[in-house]
């Protein structure tokens, strides 16, 4: 199916949804792209990119660009909590010429995409969203939050967690579940001797460090966090995390030292959801979270999501008709999110019953294997 010309309306210009705006503007579709903050601002600390996204972003040409504002490294390493080096973790190399790991901050990472955005020529609407979607023969309305309505051969459902194009067209899912933990993340200078990613384990408290830069990391750690407890503030949010890293040594001990009151420090509960089938619905089709919504675990969340974004284009280029191609992007992509999902949740659970680091450990690195095939 020829996709130029074709109109393409995607909701959310978060990492899914920019993904897929580039891959269409690529194909030479009539690419929209519509964001609710008028700003289109992002927050966040750093961002893990494992082998398998870092290979997702070569294929959407920004490989070089992460590489050259962000950190690679050459693999990850497990620490017991109290800073003792339990074992290198087995990262597959992928492809040549390819890292095994790396990190970039979060900032950064959307601001490489967005501009590959604009270069494309994609018509980016901001401040606004999708009130009422009218399904017609050739394809689909959208009314729009401003009142005005426009007709698209394709809608791309990539609006967050909280999906209001999910709730509009797909009755049969439902909201993302809390998880059972909790997230507190900072965003800080680097520790004089990290040259890899981190993981402690045997803690209550899980903790990851993740280069971002030369000079930047960010730390998360993952509390047990009751549905129905109280948020923090966020003048709390700092000497929570201080205390909670009370027990750690290695460079987790090091960051909780030496942050500053002027360090980006955030705190949220982990929600997450495989949603059922079918992800689309006549011309409207969903990707990243607003269907595939995962947790830090593998870091694995905008990987999958840039992969659904390259395969959907994919998929439609080469069928005959558009339910044709929503089919078989819906058939490779469901196995291998629902695999993220599903194995993320375990180690979580792993970790809230306190089970040995061993064994969250050995699920981490046989997921990154399974995630080292092709998608």
């Amino acid at each position: 199916m020829d996709l130029a010309g074709r109109r393409i309306l995607i909701v959310g210009g978060g990492i899914g949804g920019m993904a897929a705006a580039i891959r269409f503007g690529e194909a030479q579709a009539d690419v929209t792209l519509i964001d609710i903050d008028p700003n289109w601002r992002v927050y966040g600390a750093g961002i893990t990119i494992t082998g398998p996204t870092l290979r997702a972003y070569r294929r959407l040409g920004l490989l070089e660009q992460i590489r050259e504002k962000g950190a690679i490294t050459n693999g990850s390493r497990i620490f017991r909590y109290d800073g003792l080096l339990l074992h290198d973790l087995d990262e597959p190399v992928l492809e040549e010429g390819l890292p095994a790991t790396g990190g970039i901050m979060r900032p950064v990472l959307h601001h490489i995409m967005q501009s590959r955005v604009r270069e494309l020529g994609v018509t980016v609407r901001l401040g606004m969203t999708v009130m009422e979607l009218k399904e017609w023969q050739d394809g689909t309305e959208a009314v729009f939050s401003d009142g005005y309505s426009e007709r698209f051969d394709l809608i791309v459902g990539a609006d967050s967690i909280y999906s209001g194009v999910r709730r509009i067209a797909f009755p049969h899912m439902g909201e993302a579940a809390p998880t059972g933990q909790g997230a507190f993340r900072v965003s800080m200078k680097r520790p004089p001797d990290v040259e890899r990613g981190e993981f402690y384990f045997g803690h209550r408290y899980p903790v990851g460090i993740t280069c971002c830069a030369p000079d930047s990391c960010y730390l998360y750690l993952l509390p047990p966090h009751e549905y129905g407890d109280r948020i923090l503030g966020d003048d709390e949010v700092r000497s929570e995390l201080r205390e909670k890293l009370a027990d750690f040594g290695g460079n987790a001990g090091w960051i909780r030292d030496h942050m500053t009151d002027s360090d980006w420090v955030n705190y949220r509960p982990l929600a997450a959801a495989l949603q059922p089938r079918p992800w689309y619905k006549g011309h409207i089709v969903l990707l990243g979270d607003a269907v595939h919504a995962t947790t830090p675990h593998l870091a694995s969340g905008a990987g999958m999501a840039v992969e659904s974004a390259l395969v959907l284009v994919e998929e439609l280029a080469r069928a005959s008709h558009v339910t044709e191609g929503l089919q078989a992007y819906e058939d490779r992509r469901f196995d291998r999110c629902k695999h993220v999902v599903v194995t993320s949740l375990a180690i979580g659970r792993i970790q809230l019953s306190g089970g040995p680091a061993e064994d969250a450990g050995a699920l981490l690195s046989g997921a990154l294997h399974r995630l080292a095939e092709e998608y």
